[in-house]
């Protein structure tokens, strides 16, 4: 499998210390920056594209990675949750503000030799 697109995000939760919610709104920020139109142009069918997702937070264990992984639109997410993120405490509220960040990657099974990259003057 060949990485195709890789894409960043970062999602909050402002006051519910949700590490989910947080993720969840990383994942929606990375992939909000990403049109897969690669897909249906090349004639691929996006069922067959493995999403990979890490997902960094303090808390790791406090992340619902089925809920992550059904935040997905296209493909079949593998979610993997990381140490990371950052927790801002707040003495006037119950929890954290939690800060997640979010890899999407997006690999797809190709032929190398059906492609080549145009305009290096070999062509």
């Amino acid at each position: 499998m060949k990485r195709l697109i890789l894409e960043m995000g970062t999602g909050t939760d402002l006051y519910g210390g949700d590490y989910t919610k947080a993720a969840c709104r990383a994942v929606r920020d990375a992939i909000g920056h990403s049109s897969l139109s690669l897909f249906r142009s090349c004639g691929y069918n996006h069922r067959d594209m493995l999403v990979k997702v890490t997902i960094g937070v303090q808390n790791p264990k406090q992340v619902d990675v089925g809920a992550v992984a059904a935040s997905l639109p296209r493909g079949n997410p593998k979610v993997e949750v990381v140490k990371g993120g950052l927790n801002i405490e707040d003495p006037e509220q119950e929890g954290p503000t939690v800060i997640a960040a979010a890899a999407v990657e997006a690999f797809l099974e190709i032929d190398p030799d059906n492609w080549q990259i145009s305009g290096t003057g070999d062509d």
